[in-house]
Formats: C-alpha cells, structure tokens, sequence
C-alpha cells in the first residue's frame, strides 16, 4: 500500500474515531469543561481537520489505478445514478421536521406523525449518506474510493443506530415514541410517496452534483454519462 493510500486510511480512522469519542464518551465531560458552545466548536473543527486530512490524501492517490474489481460501466453507473438520487430525496426531505437534528422544537417534531421521508425511515440523512456511499462503491471500485465509501457508510449506519440510544436519553419519551412509529431500516416501497418538495429538490440535487462530477474529478456521472 502506497503512502497516500495509508494516510488516506489513517485520516478515515481518526474520523471515524473523533467522531464516535466525541459524540459518545466523551461528549459529557467535553461539554463540562467547554460548554455547549465550546464543545461544538471543538468538534467542528476536529472534524473538519480530518476530512481536510482525507481530501488531500485522497487527491494524492493516483486517480488512475486500476478498479478492485468490476465497475465504470454503463450498468453499474446506472444502479449508483438510481441510488444516488433516492439519496438525495432522503436528504431533501430529511431537513424539515426532523426530531433528529439539533434544532428546537425537536420533541414537537418527534410527536408528530412520521410522514414523507420518515415514512421510509426515522434516519432519512443518515440513509441518504449510505446509498450515496453505496452508489461510489457500486460505480468507482478503486481502493481511494472504497476507504472514503465505507468511512460514511460506516459513519451514517452505526452513527444512526448510536443516535437513537442517545436520544433515548435526551428527549426520554418523546423519542421513545417517535422509535414506536418509525423504523430505523427503511421501507424502499415508500420513497415513492415522500412527497413532491423532497422529489422535487431530490432531482435538482441529484442533478447538480451529479454534473459539479465533470468539473471537479473529470468524470461524468448520473444522466450526464449519456448527455
């Protein structure tokens, strides 16, 4: 494994791992050490120190090695441009009415009853994030891209799972109710019915950053493989 490759891997781990210590263990004692304000600066910028990190070991690996097995064709860029838009409808619709964000109102939120996204899943961001993780996996199968790939999967997955256990702590029954009528594991037939705002944003989502591809890595992606 080149240099690159390890320090792309390292900068994944220390991540990872910050995000997990600082949103868990140590959340308590940094926050009464820092205060609220305190704390979410530190791990702002913990966390952005990490993904600078990534990015440049991840523009240093040789952008033309060889795939780990077989993708960049026209069926797997089709199954990654389908998942990546259900990704971005999860996402839109996730940024309103969503007991999990750190926002007021999150216990009003929470007795409501789950439409849209939230019929699919209680975690639609998290989810949004690993179909986008998954559609990189499925679409560009090189070993820079399966570290960074899995780091979010991981990351949205089981930071989605350790969300619901520490918001049984801080909003007690409203979340345990709102875990009554929702899922973590998503109901796929019901992203048809997510609504017409987080389809209609989903799509020019899905659309713009599918083209910022071109610019930005020199690959074409989403319906601008075919345009």
């Amino acid at each position: 494994m080149d240099q690159a490759l390890i320090s792309l891997l390292a900068a994944s781990i220390a991540l990872v791992g910050t995000h997990f210590a600082m949103s868990h263990p140590l959340r308590a004692q940094l926050v009464g050490a820092l205060g609220q304000s305190g704390f979410m600066g530190v791990y702002s910028l913990v966390s952005l120190g990490c993904i600078v990190w990534m990015y440049f070991a991840f523009t240093a690996v040789e952008p033309a090695a060889p795939p780990l097995w077989a993708g960049f064709d026209t069926v797997s860029w089709g199954i990654a441009s389908a998942l990546t838009l259900i990704a971005m409808v999860l996402y839109a619709g996730s940024m309103s009415g969503n007991p999990a964000l750190p926002a007021p109102g999150a216990e009003e939120a929470a007795q409501a009853d789950p439409k849209g996204v939230f019929a699919v899943t209680r975690h639609p961001m998290m989810w949004g994030f690993a179909l986008w993780a998954a559609a990189h996996i499925i679409a560009a199968p090189t070993a820079r891209t399966l570290i960074v790939a899995t780091t979010v999967l991981f990351l949205a997955l089981v930071g989605a799972h350790m969300q619901d256990r520490k918001k049984r702590t801080l909003m007690g029954d409203a979340w345990a109710g709102w875990e009554a009528k929702t899922s973590y594991w998503p109901h796929w037939t019901k992203i048809i019915g997510a609504g017409v705002m987080p389809w209609s944003i989903g799509v020019v989502l899905w659309l713009a950053f599918s083209w910022a591809h071109i610019p930005l890595s020199g690959y074409d992606a989403g319906i601008w493989r075919w345009f």
